[in-house]
C-alpha cells in the first residue's frame, strides 16, 4: 500500500512524486512507457521556448549553456532528476482502471507489456498522463495513407520530396524550416489568415523570409480536404481548390489528452465533457482522494497547461494530502 500511486512519468509526474515524497509519503509513478515520453516524440533538434529555469523540478538547476534548451538536453535533466531523487517507477506497464473502495483507498489496475494483468494499491492517486499518444485527426480522405504521419522526428528522410505541411503553429513552422534545409519542396497549409501569433520570435523572420522567397509556399485561409498516392487537394475558405503533387503529409494539427481513465473513475468532466472538475487549490477532482496534474487538467485546448504550470501541481496535491508544518 503506498500513499500515492501517480500515473504518469511526464515532468508533472516526477514533480507530484518528488513534492509528496518531501512529505514522508511513499510513492509509485506507473508509466505505460518510458520516463518523459512525450518529450521524446518532440522533433530531434527541437529548441524549447521556454528558459531552462521553467522547465525546473525538485529544486535541482537546469543547466544549458543556450539560452533556450534543447530536447535532448531536457531529457537528459529529467533522467537526472528521476534518478537524483530515487523514484520509485514502474515502466512500460498502462494504468487501465481505477477502483475506489468505500474506505477511501484505490486500487489501481494495470497491464504490463506482455498482457500481464496487475495492480497496485494507495491511499491517493494522481493522474499527470499526457497527450502525445492522441493525435487530433482531421477527418478527411487519405489521412489513413501511410504518406500521413503526426509527427515530426527530423527532416533528413524528407530529402527531395515534396512534403505537404498542415498546421501554423510553432511545430508547422519548425517543420517547414527544417525541411527546406534538405532541400525538400515544402507547402505548408493553414486555415488561419496568418500563421499563429505565438511563433517563436527568433524563428519567425526566418519563416517569413523564406516564403517570401518562394522557398516555402504558405496557403493561408486554406486546409487540407483529401490526400491521395501522389497529391493533396487544398481547398480555401470560399471553395476554390488546388491539386498539389505531394509524396508526404505532415499533419501537425495537435494532441489532445485521453481522459477515459478520468471518466471511467468517475471524474465529473465539465463543459464539453472533456475537461475535468477540480479544485485549482488542491487539484483534487470530484472523486475525493483523486487528483489532476499537468496537461489532464485542462480543457478541449491542451496548450493551457505546460510544464512551465503543471510542474507546480505536484505541490498542491502534496500540500493538499500532508500539509506541512508551520
Amino acid at each position: 500500500m503506498k500513499d500515492v500511486i501517480i500515473i504518469g512519468a511526464g515532468p508533472c509526474g516526477l514533480s507530484a512524486a518528488i513534492e509528496c515524497n518531501r512529505r514522508g509519503l511513499t510513492t509509485q509513478l506507473i508509466e505505460k512507457h518510458h520516463i518523459v515520453r512525450s518529450i521524446f516524440l518532440y522533433p530531434t533538434y527541437m529548441q524549447f521556448f521556454s528558459t531552462a529555469e521553467m522547465l525546473e523540478i525538485g529544486d535541482v538547476p537546469f543547466t544549458t549553456p543556450n539560452d533556450k534548451p534543447f530536447r535532448h538536453e531536457a531529457l537528459a535533466y529529467y533522467r537526472k532528476v528521476a534518478s537524483h531523487f530515487n523514484l520509485n517507477i514502474t515502466s512500460y506497464e498502462e494504468a487501465v482502471s481505477i477502483e475506489r473502495h468505500e474506505n477511501g483507498f484505490f486500487t489501481v489496475h494495470t497491464k504490463d507489456k506482455r498482457g500481464h494483468e496487475l495492480q497496485h494499491e494507495g491511499k491517493h492517486v494522481v493522474i499527470a498522463t499526457g497527450y502525445f499518444d492522441h493525435p487530433n485527426f482531421i477527418g478527411i480522405p487519405g489521412e489513413e495513407l501511410p504518406k500521413v504521419t503526426h509527427y515530426f522526428r527530423e527532416a533528413h528522410p524528407y530529402t527531395g520530396t515534396k512534403v505537404a505541411i498542415i498546421g501554423g503553429s510553432n511545430s508547422a513552422v519548425d517543420a517547414a524550416l527544417e525541411l527546406s534545409r534538405v532541400d525538400a519542396e515544402v507547402t505548408v497549409v493553414y486555415r488561419g489568415e496568418t500563421i499563429s501569433n505565438n511563433i517563436k520570435p527568433w524563428v519567425r523572420p526566418l519563416f517569413e523570409g523564406l516564403v517570401n522567397k518562394g522557398s516555402i509556399r504558405l496557403h493561408l485561409n486554406s486546409k487540407v480536404t483529401e490526400i491521395n498516392e501522389d497529391t493533396v487537394v487544398v481547398t480555401t475558405n470560399e471553395g476554390q481548390k488546388t491539386v498539389i503533387d505531394n509524396d508526404f503529409v505532415l499533419a501537425l494539427t495537435g494532441f489532445h489528452p485521453d481522459r477515459q481513465l478520468l471518466a471511467s473513475s468517475g471524474v465529473q468532466l465539465n463543459g464539453d465533457m472533456e475537461k475535468p472538475a477540480y479544485n485549482p487549490e488542491t487539484m483534487e477532482s470530484t472523486v475525493p482522494g483523486l487528483y489532476v496534474a499537468g496537461v489532464i487538467a485542462s480543457g478541449s485546448n491542451a496548450n493551457e497547461v505546460f510544464i512551465e504550470t503543471g510542474r507546480v501541481h505536484g505541490r498542491l496535491i502534496a500540500e493538499h494530502i500532508r500539509p506541512s508544518q508551520l
